[in-house]
C-alpha cells in the first residue's frame, strides 16, 4: 500500500508480525492466486521479509536458509562470522555466561579484530549457495570494508546504525558521505535506521534503494 508522505512523495506501508492478525471473511482466496513478492532494486524475493544483520538472528547458513524461503537474508560483516574462523564456541560461550559476567564476555569476544578474508569467505559462501548475498556495516566502518565485500560478489549493502544521518558531522574524524558513497557504489545500498519523516526524506535523497525505519 502506498502512502504520501509529503512534499510529492510515497512510500510503501510495512508491517510488524504483532500488528498482523488473519481475519476469516466471507470470501476466501486461493493462496496460489496472491503475490507476497516485492522488489529491492533489480532484486525480487518472494517472501516479505528481510532478516536483521544481527549476530543473535543471522549466520551465513540462516541468511542462505532465508534465501531458500524466499526473504532476504542480511550478515553483519562486524560481528562474530568475521572474527572468528569457527564462531561456535563463542556463541556457546556467550550462552553459558552467568549474568554478572556476560557483558564482560560479550566485550572480551568482540575485541577481537575483523579479519578481511572472512568478510570475503562469507561473502562468497552466500553467493555459492545461489541467493543475493546483502551484509550490513555501521557507517564508521563503511569505508574500511565496502570494498572488500564487493570485491567477494556482494550484491547488496546495507549501512545501518541505531540512527543514522544523511549529514554527520565530526570535528575528529572524517565521517561518511553518504551521498557521493551511495553515488560511487557499484552495488546498490539501503541505509537506516531513522524515527522521523526529516531523517527518511534526508535518507532518501543520498540515493539508497531502501531506508530501514525505527531505532
Amino acid at each position: 500500500m502506498q502512502i504520501d508522505i509529503g512534499i510529492g512523495k510515497s512510500a510503501r506501508r510495512v508491517y510488524g508480525l504483532d500488528e498482523i492478525a488473519i481475519v476469516p471473511t466471507r470470501r476466501t482466496r486461493d493462496p496460489d492466486d496472491v503475490d507476497l513478492g516485492w522488489q529491492l532494486d533489480a532484486y525480487r524475493f518472494s517472501a516479505p521479509v528481510m532478516g536483521a544483520p544481527m549476530d543473535s538472528t543471522m549466520s551465513p547458513a540462516t541468511v542462505i536458509e532465508v534465501g531458500r524461503l524466499g526473504g532476504l537474508g542480511v550478515l553483519n560483516l562486524q560481528g562474530l562470522w568475521t572474527r572468528y574462523q569457527d564462531p561456535d564456541p563463542i556463541y556457546a560461550e556467550i550462552i553459558s555466561a552467568p549474568s554478572d559476567r556476560a557483558t564482560a564476555v560479550l566485550q572480551e569476544v568482540y575485541r577481537e579484530p575483523i579479519k578481511r578474508d572472512l568478510v570475503a569467505e562469507r561473502i562468497q559462501q552466500i553467493r555459492e549457495a545461489g541467493f543475493v548475498s546483502a551484509a550490513s556495516l555501521t557507517p564508521q566502518n563503511t569505508l574500511q570494508y565496502a570494498a572488500t565485500a564487493v570485491e567477494a560478489g556482494l550484491d547488496l549493502l546495507v549501512i545501518q546504525g541505531t540512527v543514522v544521518s544523511a549529514e554527520h558531522v565530526s570535528t575528529r574524524t572524517e565521517p561518511l558521505n553518504l551521498k557521493k558513497f551511495i553515488a560511487e557504489s557499484p552495488v546498490p545500498v539501503v541505509v537506516g535506521g531513522c524515527s522521523s519523516y526529516s531523517m527518511a526524506s534526508h535518507l532518501m535523497r543520498t540515493g539508497a534503494v531502501g531506508v530501514l525505519v525505527g531505532v
